[in-house]
């Protein structure tokens, strides 16, 4: 029953509220709250505040916090899950599955899951690659091209991305 509810959901979404557009000009400010509740219907686990932005692709088996955002045209592939107060730019791609290329005839795919933790920046085109595990407080600079785990506090940024610098972490008081 949830899978039909689900897939009624990402028809309804498609139909229309994929396509209007954001909510900032005055009479559309209804529209992130529509494109919420029909999102919060398809996703597995949606939190609080959560923003979708016009044209912004996903799957059922996203998981989401409180306080994220997916930006407009994002891509974001099945089985990923986005923490707490995520803030995704336009254009990025998170990729969950890949070609299997062991063999020289084609063995269909290769799917990984993608986890983004807690108070992550993600820049401007950025495109995360299956498997990858982007730790919390991590910023991904525009363009990036994400092969490997990004560590706690990073900076990262480049094709691959290659870490630029390390963010002080501020102790809990």
């Amino acid at each position: 029953m949830r899978k039909l509810l689900a897939y009624f959901c990402y028809m309804l979404y498609n139909l229309g509220p994929r396509w209007l557009p954001n909510s900032d000009p005055l009479p559309f400010r209804w529209v992130k709250w529509v494109r919420y509740v029909i999102a919060k219907g398809i996703v597995r686990e949606c939190g609080k505040n959560v923003n979708f932005q016009n044209r912004a692709r996903f799957g059922y088996s996203l998981r989401i916090g409180d306080n994220s955002g997916i930006g407009e045209n994002c891509r974001i592939g099945s089985n990923t899950k986005i923490g707490q107060n995520v803030m995704m730019a336009p254009d990025v791609i998170v990729c969950t599955q890949n070609h299997k290329y062991t063999s020289e005839t084609y063995d269909g795919f290769d799917k990984q899951s993608v986890v983004i933790e807690d108070n992550v920046w993600i820049g401007y085109r950025v495109i995360i690659l299956p498997g990858v595990h982007v730790g919390r407080n991590a910023i991904i600079g525009a363009g990036a091209v994400v092969t490997k785990d990004v560590p706690a506090y990073a900076v990262v940024g480049g094709v691959p991305a290659k870490i630029l610098k390390m963010r002080r972490s501020v102790p809990n008081k």
